[in-house]
């Protein structure tokens, strides 16, 4: 229950169609609040979401949060639409009062205007939020970031069996307060693809997707045991589209054994091209 404990539930299924595997599409209304209701009979008491996930925000709205805490996300402000106007924006759809969290969804824009992270600091004093920070792809940002003094309480960062990147970071942003939390255990489900599904771009992972296939029977409770045994991490992300996929990660997660882990130690370091999403070839055409 303990590893379990640590899951908290994405959102971005409930308002776009997402994931290199998903054949369904959009999650809808009815199976999100039916999911919702399984994961609070589960345990699960933590929701991310952004301003940037389609009509998500209003499904949660409509489905009725209470037990729920909830992280979001903005968008850099155009237009004149300041971060406070956002979250405003946020909190109606949500039938809120407050945000758990509150993190950039473009890290860098705090670089180009350190005026947002004031802005931050302001909400989090109003308490309209309880915890500000900034949700990351590179090293990188949060290394810059740190330097300008910008001290997150609450990070999300990607981190799965073949992406390791912010891991030396941890025991500095542990010192520092942080809540990690991380998102992209099963790499937008690129580890449940059969090799011969994808195209060339994805050369160097095929023959390490084909052992784990062949090797590691129960390969989403190993991939989410990989995230949730790091005692640095605070929170595992974990998105589905339907309720049996929310109870598959479940029983998984109850499997778990907490001392050890049956993935076979990973002899390559995988470039960024294979890491971030944002960098694969449109899924239509399945090749770089």
């Amino acid at each position: 229950m303990i590893l379990i404990s640590k899951i908290g539930l994405g959102t971005v299924q409930f308002g776009m169609p997402y994931g290199i595997s998903n054949l369904r599409g959009q999650t809808s209304p009815e199976e999100a609040w039916s999911i919702l209701e399984a994961a609070s009979d589960a345990g699960i008491d933590l929701l991310d979401t952004a301003s940037a996930y389609g009509t998500a925000e209003k499904v949660l709205g409509e489905s009725g949060l209470t037990g729920f805490r909830v992280v979001s996300k903005y968008m850099p402000p155009t237009d004149g639409a300041a971060i406070r106007e956002q979250l405003e924006q946020s909190l109606d759809l949500l039938y809120l009062d407050r945000l758990y969290g509150y993190l950039a969804h473009r890290p860098e824009t705090l670089m180009e205007n350190p005026g947002q992270w004031e802005e931050l600091l302001s909400l989090r004093e109003e308490r309209l939020v309880k915890k500000i920070g900034y949700s990351l792809n590179r090293p990188e940002e949060l290394e810059q970031l740190l330097e300008e003094g910008f001290v997150p309480d609450l990070v999300q960062i990607p981190y799965n069996y073949f992406d390791r990147r912010f891991q030396p970071w941890f025991p500095l942003l542990k010192k520092q307060g942080c809540e990690i939390h991380v998102r992209s255990v099963f790499l937008q489900g690129l580890f449940f693809m059969h090799p011969e599904e994808l195209g060339s771009h994805f050369d160097p992972v095929k023959p390490i997707l084909l052992r784990l296939r062949k090797n590691i029977p129960g390969l989403a409770a190993a991939l989410l045991g990989f995230a949730l045994r790091q005692p640095m991490i605070d929170r595992v992300i974990v998105g589905v589209e339907t309720v049996s996929q929310l109870q598959e990660h479940m029983e998984a997660a109850s499997s778990i054994d907490s001392s050890r882990s049956p993935l076979p130690k990973l002899r390559v370091e995988l470039p960024e091209e294979i890491l971030m999403p944002s960098l694969w070839p449109p899924a239509k055409s399945g090749s770089a």
